[in-house]
């Protein structure tokens, strides 16, 4: 079964839990969008810039509600109790609303979603992974990029893709610009890195840690660690923060997107596992 993106998307909800760089850019792409901002963090920078951009928010705080709910801060993966928080961050949301969102936007939100919450919205759910999601990079933060080094890639892209029930798994929308990895600062650590992981046979950087701790290489580790949240730096500028405002205004604002399975079309042409790549098609 096809879903059609064919209807104006006037209302996005953005879904955040730090600074909410995501969303302002998203924001700051259509500004003549109806913008509603939910967090599971008390006073977190992004619901801050929402207020002063007069969006509306709602905040429930996920540790608390667990407190509450569970007696324990800590929060579940799957389960009635873990959807139950969804259920009611999402009627606080609705009721704010008026209806359902026409897109949902996770934007640095660091909760994984409940499959209940996926089987509502599904495929009105888009996310963005600092990594090529179809080289099962996965992983938070600066981590993807590190596997990507370890595994030999010359680049790196961030990954805009539809949330399904799997960890970074769903059909991917948009794929950045390659960013480079080795750069002249990096390239004599990268060799002793990428030689390293060979000799101990550290396929990602968990593998590379242990080993690097057996052997004593700990400030390999470490220049690994820095040289991958550099990179991670790099792609939020050049990957991230272009691709998601573009997905969000260019493609399914303009109504050029249709999700058939894990088939996504635009402008009725089926795509690639990839998705549509920013460096093989004019922005």
């Amino acid at each position: 079964m096809k879903y059609f993106f064919n209807e104006p998307i006037m209302n996005i909800a953005c879904f955040v839990s730090g600074s909410g760089t995501n969303y302002e850019r998203i924001y700051e792409r259509g500004k003549d969008k109806n913008y509603f901002v939910c967090s599971n963090t008390s006073d977190c920078a992004g619901v801050k810039k929402a207020r002063a951009n007069g969006h509306s928010t709602t905040v429930l705080d996920s540790k608390l509600h667990f407190i509450r709910t569970l007696d324990s801060g800590k929060i579940p993966r799957r389960g009635t109790e873990r959807e139950s928080y969804d259920k009611a961050l999402c009627t606080l949301m609705e009721e704010e609303i008026g209806g359902s969102p026409d897109l949902i936007c996770l934007a640095g939100y660091d909760l994984w979603i409940s499959d209940w919450m996926v089987e509502k919205y599904y495929p009105r759910i888009l996310n963005v992974h600092p990594g090529d999601t179809t080289r099962g990079y996965k992983g938070l933060g600066w981590i993807p990029s590190a596997n990507a080094l370890l595994a030999g890639d010359n680049e790196v892209r961030s990954t805009v893709f539809f949330v399904d029930k799997g960890d970074d798994t769903g059909p991917v929308l948009v794929q950045s610009k390659p960013v480079p990895v080795s750069q002249a600062a990096w390239e004599k650590d990268i060799f002793k890195i990428r030689d390293f992981a060979s000799k101990t046979n550290a396929k990602n950087f968990k593998d590379f840690t242990v080993a690097a701790e057996n052997e004593n290489k700990n400030l390999l580790a470490q220049r690994l660690e820095a040289i991958s949240r550099d990179l991670q730096n790099n792609l939020k500028e050049e990957g991230d923060w272009v691709i998601y405002p573009f997905a969000v205004h260019d493609l399914l604002a303009k109504n050029r997107v249709e999700v058939e399975d894990i088939t996504v079309y635009i402008d009725g042409k089926p795509m690639p596992e990839y998705g549509y790549r920013m460096d093989a098609h004019d922005s």
